[in-house]
């Protein structure tokens, strides 16, 4: 089956994921650095006591998806959906007419946690459990959402402030993604649960990931191009400066990041149907690693767009591959707990990567020894994950959906 045969049997329930992903730009990073400066001004934190407030929220989202993120494999997906959503437009509602910074900050984290946290999720687990045979190509398309974000938003967003304060920007964008989630919840057929809410009191049942070893070996290698990228976005001034590169030409690279990540989607999800998650698990971080050897040997301009673009093409494919990887070791019906508890791992590693790798950097150390670190741990990652990936069969049965 290919994407269009695939996009005209489950447009409504695609769409709803797609939807999912696209509503999540509200929490990410990169759409509230669009308003970091207004948001600071109104809670009255200088630059630096945002940036410590923003990491506290984010550690604190992390735990609330260990807690909360497990729920969507017994809550029904539409009311999952509600209650989400619900809570997002709350925490928008305190961060923009909250006079005092302590609720303002409540309001910021509700956004991270429902924004990035929950709506991915939500996206993420519908099409990962409710495909089999196309679960990969469902999860290329549904992760497009965020690349539509990344793309659209930044531009449209400081486009629209030359008309608008911050504040009515937010509340326009709310009034949009409304209009859009409105029929869906109301008309559109939405799957049900895998299987009951747990009985309070009784053994827990199922996969339990932090007690499973082959959870913490396959860790590294699907935690590794977030946290790097990461690394990446936050340190670009030092990056381009050590490489011998500008931030004009990176700003043009980041444009090619964006564009590399639909065939990075596409092609790794079609790969992930045609030749299995374990067999792509192996070889999909390759242009990433390609693009750091690249950076160190040649540096330059050269450095700076291979990391984008090879950046690009791994983050596209990520997602399919991860989540297929999950369903394949651990099943469909617990896909909630095991997605929250990666999601909680991505988040506490990504708010503690800027924070390392600045004192790295405050001792000295050349952007080009990070890079070569980060290919090592590229490395490491992998050769950690060879365990768990050759001990799983290759076909795995399941129930078509």
């Amino acid at each position: 089956m290919g994407y269009r045969t695939l996009l005209r049997q489950h447009y409504a329930l695609l769409g709803i994921a797609f939807l999912a992903m696209f509503t999540s730009s509200l929490g990410q990073s990169f759409f509230i650095g669009l308003f970091q400066a207004p948001i600071s001004e109104r809670l009255g934190l200088s630059a630096g006591q945002f940036g410590t407030a923003y990491a506290l929220v984010t550690l604190v989202a992390g735990f609330a998806m260990l807690r909360f993120g497990p729920s969507i494999d017994w809550i029904a997906p539409r009311r999952f959906a509600i209650l989400v959503l619900t809570a997002l437009v709350a925490g928008i509602l305190l961060l923009t007419l909250s006079p005092w910074w302590l609720t303002g900050l409540l309001g910021l984290g509700l956004v991270r946690f429902c924004g990035q946290g929950m709506m991915t999720h939500l996206g993420n687990t519908l099409a990962g459990r409710e495909f089999s045979h196309q679960r990969g190509r469902a999860l290329g398309l549904v992760s497009l959402g965020v690349m539509l974000g990344e793309t659209l938003l930044p531009p449209l967003m400081a486009a629209l402030l030359v008309w608008l304060g911050w504040r009515e920007l937010w509340w326009l964008f709310c009034l949009v993604l409304g209009a859009l989630w409105l029929p869906l919840l109301l008309r559109a057929r939405w799957p049900a649960a895998p299987r009951q809410r747990p009985v309070r009191g009784q053994p827990r049942q199922g996969p339990r990931p932090f007690r499973d070893n082959r959870f913490w070996r396959l860790l590294p290698l699907l935690m590794i191009l977030p946290v790097t990228m990461t690394g990446l976005f936050i340190y670009q001034a030092r990056m381009t400066d050590d490489l011998g590169s500008s931030l004009a030409v990176y700003a043009l690279a980041l444009t090619g990041m964006g564009i590399a990540k639909l065939p990075g989607a596409l092609l790794g999800g079609r790969l992930v149907d045609r030749i299995g998650p374990l067999v792509l698990a192996r070889c999909y971080l390759l242009p990433f690693a390609l693009a750091l050897l690249l950076a160190l040997v040649v540096g330059g301009n050269v450095g700076v767009w291979a990391l984008m673009v090879g950046g690009g093409l791994a983050m596209g494919a990520q997602e399919p591959v991860a989540t297929s990887l999950l369903v394949k070791l651990w099943g469909v019906e617990h896909l909630g707990r095991v997605r929250a508890t990666l999601s909680a791992c991505m988040v506490f590693s990504t708010g503690l990567a800027p924070a390392v790798i600045g004192i790295a950097l405050d001792l000295g150390s050349h952007f080009n020894h990070l890079l070569a670190g980060m290919l090592v741990m590229l490395v490491a990652g992998w050769g950690l994950a060879q365990g768990p990936l050759s001990r799983l069969p290759d076909h795995q049965s399941e129930t078509p959906r």
